[in-house]
């Protein structure tokens, strides 16, 4: 490693040094302007004797931000061969989070595939990178320790494990005895076992940054320091706008293409352009000790998340990093626009606790001096999750930011994915989970972010069984039947914003939920109740969260049926489930859209997808008669569903002829309800008969008492949306997001059948479908997992065998309460076609922590293959 070894006379205060992997010490960190690059040679003294960099009049591509991700980022456009890239630092390389960055490079503890592969490719990368560019990045592949010191983490990491393994990283359980002779000055004889991973290790975050920086260089990219992004300029576009350039504090620069990542900046960035990244920042602490005996420097990383601390060596001594249950956020109101390398007085009274239980875990640490007591700034978004991809609504305008503390260990990854993305218009990886366009500009609100970063960050070293929820930001959005839900004992969750209800204890009961935890919990015969309830007899769920687009104009049913794979503009009238493509016949979004007339039609798709339909949609409006409408808070979606619906349905309607000869399936009619128009589409999620009810706000307690009050005698109740989860389960339909996603075409998720090749006009993406399908038969499909054994659960990500061989792992799973044991959807696959025959002759199980479990697979829903009960 290239940085200096810390002072050791800094003292544990405000401005104590940071240490070697983080800090920017001379001979790593360049002053502003001080590298003679093209567009970054000094040229003239600003009134304050800052020298003002001369910047070129265009490039294609605008880089804000000079930390390790805009690095990666300019880095990876460069070996794409988009070379004419700008980055703008507003002081110095690295100097807003990543000089301080802790330097850890560990793949151990996600079950994202993703996120995996993210890191995996940041880990190899910083192994080469210097042999590219002769500046050395610091990576040491030491390994690292996970550590689970009690039940709850011990199956979340076997699960992990599992999982990881099948996407190649090296990792093995090992005990107390095998961990102490690893890191020999922890305390282990507590814990319950340690999760080995030899090839992670550290990485010094400065050289790194100055590694790719010299890489982007070297293939034509220009980096200036000490330009100050103010705005991303724009001009409308159709229903959006596009970028045009940037202007800074040294002038404007035009461009096509911009990426924020701004750091800890970057939600006032995007504010100012209506880019919602709600990241916030927040204290962070690392302590660093005097030398250590025995410190050895290839000591592996060893983490212990219930005390809080991760431990590795640091110039001899032991650094001791922290995440403690109590965080505290750091200037909600605004970042100051002068902190650059800053440094934070230390809350000991807060801290002192936790840096206690931290020191526990290694006792050597308390009779040893400790030379400095590091607190910094890193930001944090509402989910964890960081927020990456194409802003909604700006044409050109990306992001990458709000990293959660990883940043250095994604940085690789994340810099391939969006240069990836700039370049071709297309990720390559599963972004459903990381894509900015999911924010709402709710999320914004100072007291909400603050609240909510508080608690978010306590979370990260927490156990991450199911069923823990976050408490804080909550109810931003609520159902027009908000007090229904409650009245009726409602276990409330989030969703998206909206109070949504999860399960019912009873009309005046109050739900407990319990602990979470990996096992059937006490709950559950509620959840199995609801479920058979829809099976049996008759349901009412709220679905007011669904995401509902009003799309008007003369223009608008050709506009849909081009963005469309199925035929969308046929009959007024109609639902039609559909999905929109890319041009390279990969899934965007998952929908329905319903022709009420031949200029009238509305979209739905899930909350999930709210931002990056509406995003969708404006884009393919462009010059076209039509308008957008986000009519997702006017419309309350009550869903009445089992086969007793109909009967339900007639009651509460009774001039309305619900017969199969009137309503057909997918058949959408005006109807009164309680004295209000409402919209009933024949449709169903569930896979039962049933009817979408889609009532104006301010009715819809009416129509929501009058359903109840129809069905009592049908056995009808309200159901939440565990048992939406079950039940969809059971007839294997698709969620975007959760088991398809933005990687898949429509043959391999068994969706070829909502796909109108043959409509007048084609579709986007068509030409690509229509190749896929020319293939034959795909070697990776999704297929239905059920589990032969009752008992155990599955979430995510377990591993699915065929003949003893990993082929594939579980996306989604629920319960399956009629089917009699836990069922998932699953992606499988492997050298040759898979056939009904090739599932059948294999012997199949699923991993499920460590332990494989029996199973049967299947191309069919198990539950009512032929469609039947949902037609009838």
């Amino acid at each position: 490693m290239s940085s200096a070894a810390p002072d050791p006379s800094a003292t544990p205060t405000a401005g104590g040094t940071p240490t070697a992997g983080s800090t920017p010490t001379a001979g790593s960190t360049p002053t502003a302007g001080s590298t003679p690059t093209a567009g970054g040679t000094p040229t003239a003294e600003a009134s304050s004797g800052r020298r003002t960099p001369a910047l070129p009049a265009r490039a294609r591509v605008v880089v804000i931000g000079g930390g390790v991700i805009g690095t990666s980022i300019a880095y990876h456009l460069a070996h794409l061969g988009v070379t004419d890239v700008l980055v703008l630092e507003r002081d110095r390389l690295t100097s807003g989070t990543t000089w301080h960055a802790a330097g850890l490079m560990t793949c151990f503890g996600s079950f994202s595939e993703t996120s995996t592969r993210l890191r995996l490719y940041s880990r190899d990368l910083y192994a080469r990178l210097e042999a590219e560019t002769g500046v050395a990045t610091g990576f040491k592949p030491v390994g690292l320790i996970e550590a689970a010191a009690d039940a709850d983490r011990l199956e979340e990491y076997r699960r992990v494990a599992a999982f990881q393994r099948h996407l190649g990283l090296e990792v093995e359980e090992i005990g107390a005895r095998e961990m102490s002779e690893l890191f020999p000055l922890a305390r282990t004889d507590d814990l319950l076992a340690g999760f080995h991973v030899p090839g992670d290790g550290r990485v010094n975050p400065v050289d790194l940054t100055m590694s790719l920086a010299r890489g982007a260089r070297d293939l034509g990219v220009r980096v200036v320091e000490g330009v100050s992004v103010e705005q991303v300029l724009t001009r409308p576009r159709g229903l959006v706008e596009e970028v045009t350039g940037v202007r800074t504090d040294a002038g404007d620069v035009e461009c096509e293409l911009v990426v924020n990542c701004a750091g800890m900046w970057a939600r006032e960035l995007g504010e100012r352009n209506g880019v919602v990244v709600p990241n916030q920042a927040a204290e962070h602490y690392y302590l660093v000790t005097e030398p250590i005996d025995g410190m050895s420097p290839d000591a592996p990383v060893f983490e212990d998340p219930a005390s809080y601390g991760y431990y590795r060596e640091e110039g001899g001594g032991m650094m001791v990093g922290l995440f403690e249950p109590v965080a505290a956020a750091w200037k909600v109101d605004g970042i100051p626009k002068d902190a650059s390398f800053t440094t934070l007085q230390p809350d000991w009274d807060r801290m002192g606790p936790f840096v206690e239980k931290a020191m526990s875990r290694v006792p050597v640490v308390e009779t040893v001096g400790i030379r400095t007591f590091f607190c910094g700034p890193e930001s944090f978004t509402p989910d964890l999750s960081p927020a990456v991809g194409e802003a909604p609504g700006i044409h050109g305008y990306f992001v990458c930011a709000g990293l959660n503390s990883v940043g250095v260990l994604s940085a690789g990854g994340l810099g391939r994915v969006v240069a990836q993305w700039m370049a071709t218009g297309r990720p390559d990886v599963d972004v459903t989970g990381f894509d900015v366009a999911r924010f709402r500009d709710w999320q914004l609100d100072p007291t909400r972010r603050a609240e909510r970063t508080v608690e978010v960050l306590g979370t990260v070293y927490a156990s991450h069984a199911p069923g823990i929820e976050l408490k804080t930001g909550r109810g931003a959005l609520r159902s027009p039947v908000h007090d229904r839900l409650v009245a009726e004992g409602a276990k409330l969750r989030d969703v998206s914003g909206w109070e949504s209800a999860d399960w019912y204890a009873g009309r005046g009961e109050t739900a407990d939920p319990g602990e979470p935890g990996w096992v059937h919990r006490p709950w559950f015969p509620r959840w199995r109740e609801e479920h058979r309830t829809v099976r049996e007899a008759v349901g009412l769920m709220d679905m007011s969260f669904m995401a509902k687009f009003a799309v008007r104009g003369a223009e608008a049913g050709a506009v849909l049926d081009r963005l469309s794979a199925g035929a969308v503009n046929t009959a007024d009238g109609r639902i039609t489930y559909t999905q929109w493509l890319g041009e390279d016949g990969l899934i965007e979004a998952d929908l329905t859209v319903t022709r009420l007339a031949a200029d009238d039609f509305l979209v739905i798709a899930s909350d999930t997808a709210h931002g990056r339909v509406e995003a969708i949609l404006r884009r393919a409006v462009g010059d076209a008669d039509a308008t957008v409408e986000d009519v997702t808070t006017d419309l309350a979606l009550l869903t009445v569903q089992g086969p007793a619906s109909r009967d339900t349905l007639a009651a509460a309607a009774p001039a309305t002829d619900w017969s199969a000869d009137a309503i057909a399936f997918r058949d959408a009619r005006r109807v009164e309800i309680a004295g209000a128009d409402v919209l009933a589409i024949r449709i169903t999620y569930l896979g039962e008969l049933g009817w979408e009810l889609y009532v104006p706000a301010d009715r819809a307690t009416d129509v929501w008492d009058a359903v109840l009050d129809s069905g009592a005698p049908h056995g009808i109740r309200p159901v939440g949306l565990r048992a939406l989860s079950s039940l969809r389960m059971e007839k294997a339909y698709r969620d975007f997001g959760h088991d398809i996603d933005n990687t898949d075409d429509v043959w391999g998720v068994g969706l070829g059948f909502a796909v109108a090749l043959d409509k007048p006009g084609g579709f986007t993406g068509r030409e690509a479908t229509v190749a896929a399908r020319e293939r034959g038969t795909p070697h990776h499909r999704l297929v239905q997992v059920l589990l032969d054994d009752p008992e155990p659960l599955l979430f995510h990500a377990e591993p699915v065998l065929r003949d003893g061989v990993v082929v594939g792992y579980v996306r989604a799973a629920s319960y399956g309460w009629t089917l009699g044991a836990a069922v998932g959807l699953a992606f499988v696959g492997g050298d040759g076609p898979v056939t009904p025959q090739w599932l059948a002759d294999g012997t199949w199980e699923v991993d499920v922590a460590g332990t494989r479990h029996p199973a049967r697979v299947s191309l069919r829903p198990l539950y009512d293959p032929t469609s039947a009960r949902v037609t009838g």
